[in-house]
């Protein structure tokens, strides 16, 4: 083991950007295994400390620790969800129970507790500013929520429970990637396409020449139930096929994960005195009980169910059968609001070309806003070629960070879209913030434009809602950064993003003709906004039966509730008909087999969080809207009392900051047209 390897000391590179370059895959095992043997080693001098606890040395002290781990860390599970191959994998499944592992040491270990603990009875008396106090406090509330408090038997038990927890949810995320892989369709005519726009045939060619079938098309699978070629795809056998292999995938290999991962959670809740692993998860959350989420489920059931109820009598009419199916909602909801609104949605295509987008539209909007503004910076080598890097200057143009956008869909990257962190910001440690935002659009064949759909534009600019709560991050100490809020809290400034894809003065910079540079049609954002108002229904019963198949899978208790290996359909639908969201023509937004989130992700219990955040965010945006000051002014104080903030306040205190009082539900349900009749 040699200082050559580049997690040993800190980056040189501007912002403390990982040395990528350098980087090989054998510098990771070495890395983590330095990493986390620095850490024990610093984590046992502050326990052994001589002479009373203090802040400084206790406190501080433990958030100095493990700089090599966290470097190694950031940057490897980076590169497992971006960029993988067999033998980061191979080592993903070796790594993930010793991270565990090391984990409980960190949050069991009895003389750090200790002194941990004599900190928090007594910290009133400290003269500790409000962020030095937030962290004391979220110090030991993790750890008395992991465990510290039990008996060295439970302690035992508990740590064999997060091994498995962690083993599991590594199994679960690299069989839904086989799985996926497994389920793309392959066709062997460009005829079998028609309805797709040329461009994204043309991807479909690319992406079967990947797959190994040069001189056929391939549909790969996105990370979620209805696929988007479900609304153009003209043969509606293949529109079959398409849902079918999406709804399929990962039953046979993941259903058994799910079913061990859910009993093992609700005997780690048990263990640590909880009803079930719901209950242990939201009582650390802004929620605070399964009730408040379980009352949010109620208001909203029923009339998403309406609402969808009434366009599926809308679709079977256009449709002209007595009952649209699943597969072919999303093909005649297109035809019905071309008719209605005179929206083509492929017609907007022309229009989203994905660099033109983020340049003129997400970063213009930023600068309107935040008054930031972004550099490219080719110099600055990423982990992957599609992975652009950006310096992020502020209004005064000092600098505040990097930015790095990977938008291309890719073998070694798995589905979805998500927000990283590579450098998390910190006072403390002198940290500026490094993130990264991830996509999965097709990628065309080269020199051809990249087009985007409306719906890959709203992700966009969530996904940078993410961030920027990391970019804007002001706090002193790593655990308060960024996004280290509460999950049904992390998804409120992305959601608050989304406003500005539409906001008129944004969408007339970036919605312009990639071939003539001419801006969309001025009648098409009214169009667009009341196109989007038909389907609500559908998207609120999708989201709703995902969070409560989520909902269901942890609220089971550890007496012996939890189903068997092949009963895991069964108990799909048993949760479905119980919170009223048996749609047969609306599936879940993800089912149990591909449902990373929950099973693979940090959204165990969580999936609710979209939605109760969402309260918040429509909250937000009319205060944005009608609280009489400039878009700027509006922007500095979402900035400074909230994005900036990160984890350092209560964070329904920093919503009330901004918006002067609590989150009224109103704006939402008028949102997505659910306001009961």
């Amino acid at each position: 083991m040699t200082t050559s390897n580049p997690f040993f000391e800190p980056s040189d590179l501007p912002y403390g950007l990982p040395p990528f370059a350098r980087i090989r895959n054998d510098h990771f095992l070495p890395a983590f295994t330095r990493g986390m043997a620095e850490q024990r080693d610093e984590v046992a001098a502050i326990g052994a400390g001589a002479g009373p606890a203090t802040f400084e040395n206790t406190v501080e002290a433990l958030e100095r620790s493990g700089a090599v781990l966290d470097r190694v860390c950031r940057v490897f599970f980076n590169k497992v969800a971006a960029d993988t191959d067999e033998e980061i994998q191979a080592l993903e499944v070796e790594i993930t129970p010793r991270l565990a592992a090391h984990g409980d040491l960190l949050l069991l270990d009895p003389a750090l507790f200790g002194r941990l603990d004599a900190l928090y009875e007594q910290r009133g008396k400290l003269g500790l500013d409000e962020e030095q106090l937030r962290l004391l406090e979220r110090h030991h509330t993790h750890r008395v929520r992991a465990g510290a408090r039990l008996a060295p038997e439970q302690q035992r038990r508990l740590r064999e429970l997060n091994a498995e927890i962690a083993a599991l949810s590594t199994e679960f995320s690299q069989n839904l990637r086989v799985a996926t892989a497994a389920a793309a369709l392959v066709l062997d005519r460009a005829e079998e396409l028609a309805g797709l726009p040329a461009d994204r045939i043309a991807a479909a060619a690319e992406q079967a020449q990947a797959l190994g079938h040069p001189g056929k098309f391939a549909l790969a699978l996105k990370n979620f139930s209805c696929q988007t070629e479900l609304a153009a795809l003209e043969d509606p056998a293949l529109r079959e096929r398409l849902l079918a292999a999406s709804l399929g995938r990962g039953i046979d290999s993941n259903g058994p994960v799910a079913v061990a991962l859910a009993r093992l959670r609700a005997e780690r809740a048990a263990l640590l005195g909880y009803p079930s692993h719901a209950a242990w998860e939201v009582a650390d959350r802004t929620a605070g009980t399964t009730e408040a989420v379980e009352e949010l489920f109620g208001r909203l059931a029923a009339p998403a169910v309406a609402n969808a109820e009434r366009e599926g009598a809308a679709l079977a009419e256009a449709a002209g059968v007595a009952e649209i199916g699943a597969a072919d909602w999303q093909y005649y909801a297109e035809r019905v609001r071309k008719e209605r609104f005179d929206l083509d949605a492929a017609a907007l295509r022309p229009y989203l070309e994905l660099d033109t987008v983020l340049h003129d539209g997400v970063f213009h909007a930023a600068e309107l806003v935040y008054g930031i503004t972004f550099t490219r910076r080719p110099d600055l080598v990423s982990y992957h070629p599609d992975a652009h890097v950006y310096e992020v200057h502020d209004a005064d143009g000092g600098p505040l960070g990097l930015y790095i956008g990977d938008f291309h869909a890719r073998e070694s990257k798995r589905g979805g879209a998500w927000m990283d962190s590579l450098v998390a910001q910190s006072r403390l440690l002198g940290q500026r913030p490094v993130v990264v935002n991830n996509l999965n659009v097709a990628k065309p064949p080269a020199g051809e434009p990249v087009l985007l759909s409306w719906s890959e534009v709203n992700t966009l600019f969530h996904e940078f809602g993410h961030a920027l709560h990391g970019l804007f991050s002001d706090v002193r100490y790593p655990l308060l950064s960024g996004t280290q809020v509460p999950r049904d809290f992390v998804e409120f400034p992305s959601q608050v993003n989304e406003m500005w894809a539409d906001w008129p003065e944004v969408l007339a910079h970036y919605a312009r003709h990639h071939v003539t540079g001419e801006p969309m049609p001025a009648e098409l954002p009214a169009r667009l906004r009341e196109a989007e108002n038909f389907g609500a229904g559908f998207r609120m019963v999708e989201h709703q039966a995902a969070a409560v198949l989520d909902w269901a899978w942890h609220t089971l208790s550890a007496d012996g509730d939890v189903p068997g290996e092949d009963a895991v359909a069964a108990f799909e639908t048993a949760a479905l008909e119980r919170y009223g969201l048996a749609m047969a023509a609306i599936p879940p937004r993800y089912r149990t087999g591909y449902f990373a989130h929950i099973f693979s992700g940090g959204y165990a219990a969580g999936y609710y969080g979209y939605r109760w955040a969402e309260v918040m965010d429509a909250d937000t945006v009319r205060w944005f809207r009608e609280n009489g000051r400039t878009i700027r002014e509006s922007g500095e104080i979402f900035r400074r009392e909230l994005l900036g903030r990160g984890g350092s306040v209560d964070p329904l205190a920093a919503f009330r900051a901004v918006v002067g009082r609590d989150a009224d539900i109103g704006p939402l349900l008028d949102r997505h047209g659910v306001s009961p009749r």
